[in-house]
């Protein structure tokens, strides 16, 4: 039975409810833009670093703004949204579920794709949880990010344990990538909010924090019927 020893989380849709808003900031950018980007395209951004999702956007469509000034322009539109949002709040049971697996001695790291400037937004708006994490690993220090999985690969570095130890709870389709490609057991939260995404590979699909409690793996299938840490 292998002893889980670090949990990692992805911070939109997994530690905060900001899916919404990001769905908000982007429709507002295309429109901006003049674009009309059906969901079955846009839910392949999901939990992708904007960067990506911006050269991507490039690509397919014909937008007069050079690269750096597209970007500049996303963030302003999310930024003035972020300030104003009043529905942005942690995901239900999450404090009750760090302070668990802190209370037991289990390392936790954040990896998300987001920018350091959306993560420190974050952190000041909810200032609990600088005490929540024992590092923080963002998508701005990677060539490429989810579904790429070098952002898990470092997050795993970091716990100081081997993959085999460690789970990673994702929301999105890419982040499950990411997290298979790492070679990490993979927690798929299914929130209801922002556009559909395929949670099929995941190895694990939970729709409240409580069910992961107690949560241990055995061997490679991953039961989670033992007491944690057990």
């Amino acid at each position: 039975m292998t002893k889980i020893h670090a949990v990692i989380f992805d911070m939109d849709g997994v530690v905060i409810n900001s899916e919404p808003l990001g769905l908000r900031a982007n429709t507002e950018l295309f429109k901006q833009l003049g674009l009309d980007v059906p969901e079955s395209v846009y839910a392949t951004f999901v939990g992708s670093a904007p960067t990506d999702n911006l050269r991507k956007l490039k690509q397919l469509y014909t937008i007069p703004l050079e690269y750096p000034e597209l970007i500049k322009f996303r963030s302003k539109i999310y930024f003035d949204l972020f300030d104003k949002a009043e529905d942005l709040q942690l995901m239900p049971g999450f404090i009750d579920f760090i302070t668990y697996l802190k209370d037991n001695g289990i390392v936790t790291i954040l990896a998300t794709s987001s920018f350091r400037e959306k993560i420190k937004r974050v952190f000041d708006k909810f200032p609990m949880l600088a005490s929540c994490f024992d590092d923080v690993v963002s998508g701005e220090d990677f060539e490429f990010t989810k579904p790429d999985p070098a952002i898990f690969i470092e997050a795993v570095k970091r716990t100081g344990f081997d993959k085999s130890e460690c789970i990673i709870i994702e929301d999105s389709t890419n982040g499950i990538k990411a997290a298979k490609a790492a070679g990490v057991y993979c927690v798929a939260y299914k929130t209801g909010h922002g556009v559909t995404q395929d949670m099929t590979n995941a190895d694990k699909i939970i729709t409240d924090f409580r069910q992961l409690s107690p949560l241990t793996p055995e061997g490679g299938t991953a039961k989670w019927n033992s007491p944690f840490g057990g």
